[in-house]
């Protein structure tokens, strides 16, 4: 499986009608739905569909035809998707209509066609499954906890400090948490 980590668009048009495909990081699915839909208030359809990973690693699947024909746009979308093997990924096509109806299988290959152009700009990364764990390491620690942590490629998400410490909230994926915690060793104490 892989995923994207940032957002690629790409447009086609077909008898007039502007479809415009945006790849995108499924956490930023519902800003940038709010985003599109103030930067576009003219667009008709704003098709959407994703693919995630729960906390139970199973595979939970959306899509959404908004106000297209059933059947005709999201689950082409979402086909997309499940073809490439996209995971924690959304698509969202922004349709313009040109004036000339495309019917049902028109509109199919179209929605289709649009979330191919996006997925074929984005560059991919494998999925690997993160984990956040919570540490805690006295001051004099704090900046070897900091160093280490990058050397890892663990990402630091927050920090609170204590009266002795600090409490360092990371994400990283179970191999390079491992090789913090050896290097670390009693330096840090997990929470």
């Amino acid at each position: 499986m892989v995923s994207v980590s940032e957002i690629f668009t790409d447009s086609i048009e077909i008898k007039g009608s502007k479809f415009i495909a945006f790849c995108i990081p499924v956490s930023l699915y519902e800003d940038e739905m709010q985003r599109l839909k103030l930067l576009h208030p003219k667009a008709v359809h704003f098709v959407s569909a994703y693919r995630l990973l729960n906390e139970y690693d199973q595979i939970v699947e959306y899509s959404g035809d908004d106000g297209e024909p059933k059947g005709t746009s999201g689950k082409p979308t979402l086909s997309v998707l499940q073809g490439h093997e996209l995971i924690n990924t959304a698509i969202i096509t922004v349709r313009y209509f040109g004036g000339t109806k495309l019917g049902p299988g028109g509109l199919v290959r179209a929605y289709a066609e649009a979330a191919n152009v996006a997925y074929a700009k984005a560059i991919l990364h494998p999925y690997e499954k993160l984990f956040v764990h919570k540490i805690e390491c006295d001051y004099p620690n704090i900046s070897m906890v900091e160093y280490e942590s990058g050397q890892a490629n663990i990402r630091i998400i927050s920090k609170e400090f204590g009266d002795t410490g600090a409490i360092f909230e990371i994400v990283g994926t179970e191999e390079n948490l491992d090789k913090l915690y050896g290097v670390l060793g009693r330096t840090i104490q997990r929470i």
